[in-house]
C-alpha cells in the first residue's frame, strides 16, 4: 500500500507565503526564495527596490502561524549583510 505524504505545517505556511507573493503584483515576478522551519519564515533573493524587499517580509509576516521573519532578500540600500530578523513571540488569539 503506498502511503500518501503528510504536509507539514511548515510546508503549509511556505505555500501560503508564496500564494501571497504569487497575488501581490509587486512581488509576483520577484526572484524570491521562501524556506519555513519551525514557523519562521527565511527570504531569499534578490529585487530591484528596498520597498519590495519590505513588502515581502510585510506580507509573510501577516500569515497566519508565521512566529518570525528572517529576511535575506538583496535590494539596494538593504542593511549588509541583507538580514533582518523579526520575531513576534507573543502568543496570538
Amino acid at each position: 500500500m503506498k502511503s500518501i505524504p503528510v504536509q507539514t505545517t511548515d510546508e503549509k505556511l511556505r505555500a501560503a507565503i508564496l500564494s501571497r507573493f504569487a497575488a501581490d503584483d509587486r512581488t509576483a515576478y520577484a526572484n524570491l526564495r521562501v524556506g519555513v522551519l519551525n514557523g519562521i519564515a527565511h527570504l531569499a533573493g534578490v529585487v530591484a527596490s528596498i520597498e519590495t524587499r519590505i513588502l515581502a517580509a510585510e506580507l509573510a509576516e501577516e500569515v497566519p502561524g508565521i512566529r518570525g521573519v528572517v529576511n535575506r532578500i538583496e535590494a539596494p540600500d538593504a542593511p549588509s549583510p541583507a538580514r533582518t530578523v523579526n520575531l513576534d513571540l507573543e502568543e496570538k488569539h
